[in-house]
């Protein structure tokens, strides 16, 4: 009768131990993600502004070295990512694939311009620095206009501000909902057990000593959800990383290593301070309090 009763209690305390890795876990992933979200908003806005392209189109009387020397002197601006020449030709073999029919038949010739197509750094991306590149490049003699989707760029930079202020405000809501999460499994557990606080302060024992193995248990217990939090966040960055490689969130190790350390710190700690005040509670309760 006895072996089947130790059996029952070492059954219940794994599975009282599982509860609360597992709660732990799910959410350290839960800010694992946000904490993602927030720490690659820039790299993410970033990639969208890069897509962004401003075409220069350039007079028919524009010499090949003056474009070649305007091609060079963008590529070497500070605010270029990347520089291409198109012709007046490519561009009219590409509008023609894209429409599905050589309009230059119904036409008769081809009124598209010569053109370099640049692609500007993320932090050039704004519609006052826009202005000013696209006015420093009209001063050239052989340009003959600079187009870029001015809507676009307003509505990209207001969206990006928007979403970082969101994230931001929705990253700090579930942190606090993630502690009262982590905080409740922890005090349902030694709930369980405050009997033998009780018991253990009445004969004698130092809050301390009995503080102890609660915390020491329930450390390595958030370490083991951390790390099921960090092998569900690798997994999750694996599968983004090979279907978006043009995200690049694996290309930064500082921001992994940030990413990694903060679960496993924030799983050691909330879990230290919630058993010290858990424990602290029964502690101070009077015997007969402990039965509300």
């Amino acid at each position: 009768m006895s072996k089947s009763f130790e059996r029952y209690q070492q059954r219940k305390l794994i599975s009282s131990y599982f509860s609360v890795v597992l709660s732990i876990g799910l959410v350290l992933f839960l800010l694992g993600i946000l904490g993602l979200l927030v720490l690659n908003t820039k790299k993410l806005a970033d990639h969208f502004k890069e897509q962004i392209t401003i075409s220069v189109f350039l007079k028919d009387n524009a010499k090949q070295v003056e474009i070649e020397q305007l091609q060079k002197s963008l590529v070497m601006a500070e605010y270029t990512k990347a520089a291409t020449y198109v012709s007046k030709e490519e561009a009219a073999a590409q509008h023609s694939e894209d429409i599905g029919e050589n309009f230059q038949d119904f036409l008769g010739y081809n009124p598209l311009k010569n053109s370099i197509d640049v692609q500007l750094n993320a932090d050039f991306v704004t519609p006052e620095l826009l202005e000013e590149i696209a006015a420093e490049i009209t001063t050239k003699g052989y340009v003959e206009e600079v187009s870029y989707d001015k809507p676009l760029i307003g509505l990209l930079n207001e969206n990006v501000k928007r979403i970082s202020f969101w994230i931001l405000v929705a990253s700090s809501i579930f942190t606090f909902i993630a502690v009262l999460l982590i905080n409740s499994s922890i005090r349902l557990s030694i709930y369980s057990k405050r009997f033998i606080i009780k018991t253990m302060q009445m004969v004698g024992a130092t809050k301390v000593f009995i503080r102890k193995p609660f915390i020491w248990t329930n450390i390595k217990l958030g370490v083991l959800g951390a790390a099921l939090a960090m092998l569900a966040l690798a997994g999750v960055l694996y599968y983004v990383n090979e279907n978006f490689p043009e995200l690049g969130l694996m290309e930064d190790p500082t921001i992994l290593a940030i990413l990694f350390s903060s679960v496993f710190i924030l799983g050691l700690l909330i879990s230290l301070i919630s058993t010290y005040f858990a424990t602290q509670r029964f502690l101070n309760l009077r015997t007969d309090e402990l039965y509300y």
